[in-house]
Order: structure tokens, then C-alpha cells, then sequence
């Protein structure tokens, strides 16, 4: 069995304007990296970049950071033509080193590119939902590092609402914020500790990676465009440098979302700079529309809420519909439905929000105390014979019998985008992707194979039944016969109905 390889694109530790904010978590990658005999290597592409720079000053630097790296060797015979077919058009040099770099993750030399370039992640979705996670941003490549290779140690990030005035100015996410905004400390002084207002944090080592202050707004005193009569503002949304990347301002995103469609808000708007490309690129996946300029160099970005039953779209696929719309989703006749029975070891990893907290502590004690949070986009792994094709197609796991509360219940609905399979553990690293939240050791024990290969199901986390409905209610409502499925179930489109009948989603089903 290979070890796993990393392919580094040259923004990673080269060119970039703040060389200050990528060092610790590049430095974090390598370590990782080299603690668990995962290769890390560059293209010979990306070293012709390098040579093309006029600056002879920088090149000479640059070629000299990127000579400790072992070089992945460009494939003969695939001309432009080839790679523009896969991965779309070619318009520049940088392009034709992207498709290059997208190739040999393609090919299966690498098994994951790392790279801070935006249009380079957006080129790898354009090719699959599977193929783009396998692209990750350095605080990605990190935490799933981490994950794989440490899963012992790993503790999922807790998302915590406090007040502002509760939070340590002298904490590093805030020297970030000093640079962005001028004025940024009257403002906070005034607008946030005052008024005391409500804030999402993420913790990582006692340290904010996370913040989001958010207000609530009438339509007289509002930047919004959009119709609303219940306003909710995101005034912050920021992430640690170092902890960038799509997972925690996912995690952060979920927040905002669950809580704007539960409490019944028109609107959730903010207000970024253009060069907030990850931050945009998230946004806009998720249904935010840039609606106009405020004229202090920032675009607004805004979403509407309706708490309307979502209609099928016959332009667009249910699942591009659900996350345009997210957390709202498509139900009924139309939309299949499938019961998904998981154990409680791989429920706990995928829904790790659902573990019972043992205790209430600060928000400065170990993270291991708190609540552990999750992102939207997630994997599941399984045998099961069923196959799902419909995107949309609404997942309903049920946790079977367990130790912990609840068993025999389901617990969650997921959003189905695309199931794919693996033939090899190899094959299935590389198919978990960036979603992944398995360790190594979890992987390698599911021995997948030609014979015998594993099932990888890519679905959006839509939302929690609270509470679970339980095996008794499944029975009494004709949901599950007298055993609950052994595998994966479809539901007919009443069963489906009984089942979201119990949910409190913020819209109609």
C-alpha cells in the first residue's frame, strides 16, 4: 500500500502578499506531513511558472524554497487541447499550469492538491463534486491530516454564542480585523461592547479561528436590498488567517443559516471585499447574491429566506436547489427518500454535534469540553447494495441500537449529491476527499477491493430531528415493518412525509 501524496502548488509558500499569515500553518503541513511519511511534492509545470518571472530577484528565491521538494514530472503527449476538455478553457499560461497540476491529481500520481488559488478549486468542482474535494486549502490539508492521521487527539471545533464584550482584545483574530477596518476598535467598543451584542465563535487552543457578530435589523436602518421585514446582519465574519480554508467558514456559515431560517428572518446579509475570493466562493454556493457596492470598496452579499415548501425546479437538478436554498429543501412527490441505518461509532463521527456535552465549562477551557460542531458538506461510507442516483434524493440515518442517547432513531436529514466507488484503500482516500472525517486506521479496515468495493456517498448535512424519532414512532407511523432496515432503505413518499412530519425546520414540507 503507497503512502499518501500531496501535491503543493507555488501560492502555497511563494508570492503571496502576507507571507506572515501562511507560514504557521504551512509549517503545520510539512510537520504533519513528515511525522506520517506522507509525500509532499511540487510540479515541474509550476517550476516553469517560476522561471517565466521577470523578477529575477524573486525567481531566484522562489526557485530556491521549492528545490527541497521532490518533482512530480509533466505527462508527454497531453497538449492543450486534451486538458481544456477536461478542465475547461485555457486562456493564459497560469491556466495551462492549473490544467497541468489538475491532471496529475487526475491521473492518480497525487491523491490531493493543495493550493490557495480560488480558480483552481472552481475549475476542480466544474469536473465533479468528488474530484473537487480532493483540492483543499492549506487549513484544509491540515485538519484532514489531522483527522486521518491523529483522529485520537482531534476534537471537532464547537461553535459558541457569546457576548462581545466577553472576548479578549488582545486575542490575534483581532489585529487581523485592526488592519481591515480602520477605526475597527471605537467600533467595536461602541457598536459591539455596549450593547453587549451576540457573537458565534469557533475556538481552536484557547484561541479564536472563528468570529461572527451578527445584528438584528429593521427595514428603515438596513444596507439590504432584498424585501424583508426581519433583517439579520452578519457584521463580522472572519477566520484566522491560519485556520482559512472552506471547513470552518462552512462550520461558521451553518450557524448563521440554521439560525436565521429556524428564527424566521426574511434577510441575512453581509458586506465583503472583493478579495475575499474563499469567502465569496462560499457565499455564493450557498445562495448569496451580490446585490450592490456600499461605497467604502465593499460588495453586499445577500440572502432571502422564504419559509415557503421549496418547488422543484425543472432548469436545475434538486440538489443544486437545495443548496442554493439551503437550509431549505424539496420534499414530496418527486424527491425519493432513503433510510440510511448507521452505527453509533460512525454517527458519532459524522453528527459529532449530537453528543450529549458531559459538562458546561468556559469558553476558554479545553475544547474537548464544549459542544463539537461539523460543516456541510460531508461523506459517508458504506457496503450497502442500494444504489441512490437522484441528487436531492433527501437521506434519513437512523442510528441503531447504542450505548449513548439516542438508539434506534433517526437522527438526521442529509441532501444525497453523488455516490461514487472504491476499489482500494488508495482509491478510497482519494474518493473521502476533503470531506472525510475517518482516520487512516478506519479506512485501511475496510479493505476495500475490486471484489468488495466500498460505497462513497457525498450529501449535504441539512438538519437534526429534535428530537430523534424513535423506533417505536418509526413502527406506529408504517415508516419501518417490525425490524428496522439492515440497509439502505427507500421510503415511499408517505414514509417520507411521517418521518419529516417531526422535524421543526423553519419552512414548509
Amino acid at each position: 500500500m503507497s503512502a499518501p501524496r500531496y501535491l503543493i502548488d507555488t501560492n502555497v509558500f511563494i508570492g503571496l502578499e502576507d507571507h506572515a499569515e501562511v507560514a504557521p500553518v504551512f509549517s503545520s503541513l510539512l510537520q504533519l506531513a513528515s511525522r506520517h511519511s506522507v509525500g509532499v511534492f511540487v510540479h515541474e509545470a509550476a517550476i516553469d511558472d517560476i522561471r517565466r518571472d521577470k523578477n529575477e530577484e524573486r525567481r531566484r528565491v522562489s526557485l530556491s524554497k521549492i528545490k527541497k521538494f521532490p518533482v512530480i514530472k509533466k505527462t508527454t503527449g497531453i497538449d492543450q487541447a486534451a486538458l481544456e476538455v477536461r478542465f475547461g478553457r485555457i486562456r493564459k499560461p497560469n491556466d495551462l499550469v492549473d490544467a497541468t497540476l489538475l491532471h496529475a491529481l487526475d491521473m492518480g500520481v497525487v491523491d490531493f492538491l493543495v493550493t490557495e488559488d480560488q480558480g483552481l478549486h472552481e475549475r476542480a468542482e466544474r469536473v465533479s463534486p468528488t474530484f473537487g474535494a480532493r483540492v483543499l486549502y492549506v487549513a484544509d490539508a491540515v485538519s484532514l491530516l489531522q483527522t486521518t492521521y491523529e483522529a485520537i487527539d482531534v476534537v471537532f471545533p464547537a461553535v459558541v454564542e457569546v457576548e462581545a464584550h466577553t472576548l479578549p482584545q488582545d486575542d490575534p483574530i483581532f489585529e487581523s480585523l485592526r488592519s481591515d477596518y480602520d477605526g475597527f476598535d471605537i467600533w467595536w467598543r461602541e457598536r459591539c461592547v455596549k450593547p453587549m451584542r451576540k457573537c458565534w465563535v469557533v475556538m481552536e487552543d484557547r484561541r479564536i479561528a472563528g468570529l461572527v457578530v451578527r445584528k438584528d435589523e429593521k427595514p428603515a436602518e438596513t444596507d439590504a436590498s432584498l424585501p424583508g421585514e426581519k433583517i439579520l446582519k452578519i457584521c463580522t465574519f472572519k477566520v484566522r488567517p491560519e485556520s482559512r480554508g472552506v471547513k470552518l467558514g462552512e462550520l461558521l456559515l451553518k450557524q448563521v443559516l440554521w439560525y436565521a431560517q429556524t428564527n424566521r428572518y426574511d434577510v441575512v446579509y453581509l458586506t465583503t471585499f472583493p478579495s475575499q475570493k474563499t469567502l465569496i466562493s462560499l457565499l455564493e454556493y450557498y445562495g448569496f447574491e451580490h446585490t450592490h457596492d456600499n461605497g467604502n470598496g465593499e460588495i453586499v452579499y445577500e440572502k432571502s429566506l422564504s419559509r415557503s415548501h421549496l418547488q422543484p425546479d425543472p432548469a436545475a437538478s434538486l440538489f443544486d436547489l437545495a443548496r442554493r436554498n439551503y437550509p431549505r429543501f424539496a420534499t414530496g412527490e418527486g424527491v425519493t427518500a432513503y433510510a440510511i441505518p448507521i452505527q453509533e461509532d460512525f454517527h458519532e463521527i459524522l453528527f459529532p454535534e449530537l453528543i450529549p456535552p458531559k459538562s458546561q465549562m468556559s469558553l476558554f477551557a479545553e475544547v474537548g469540553s464544549q459542544r463539537p460542531g461539523n460543516t456541510i458538506r460531508k461523506v459517508y461510507l458504506c457496503r450497502a447494495p442500494a444504489m441512490i442516483t437522484q441528487p436531492g434524493a433527501l437521506l434519513f440515518f437512523y442510528k441503531g441500537k447504542s450505548d449513548g442517547f439516542p438508539s434506534q432513531a433517526i437522527t438526521t436529514i442529509g441532501i444525497f449529491e453523488e455516490m461514487t466507488f472504491a476499489t482500494s484503500t488508495e482509491e478510497l482516500r482519494r474518493l473521502a476527499g476533503g470531506r472525510s472525517v475517518y482516520s487512516d486506521v478506519q479506512l485501511r479496515m475496510m479493505n476495500a477491493t475490486e471484489k468488495r468495493p466500498v460505497k462513497v456517498i457525498n450529501f449535504l448535512l441539512a438538519a437534526h430531528l429534535e428530537p430523534p424519532m424513535s423506533l417505536d414512532d418509526l413502527q406506529t407511523s408504517n415508516v419501518f415493518a417490525e425490524r428496522p432496515p439492515q440497509s439502505i432503505k427507500n421510503l415511499a413518499p408517505s414514509q417520507q412525509i411521517s418521518v419529516l412530519q417531526r422535524g421543526s425546520f423553519g419552512f414548509a414540507i
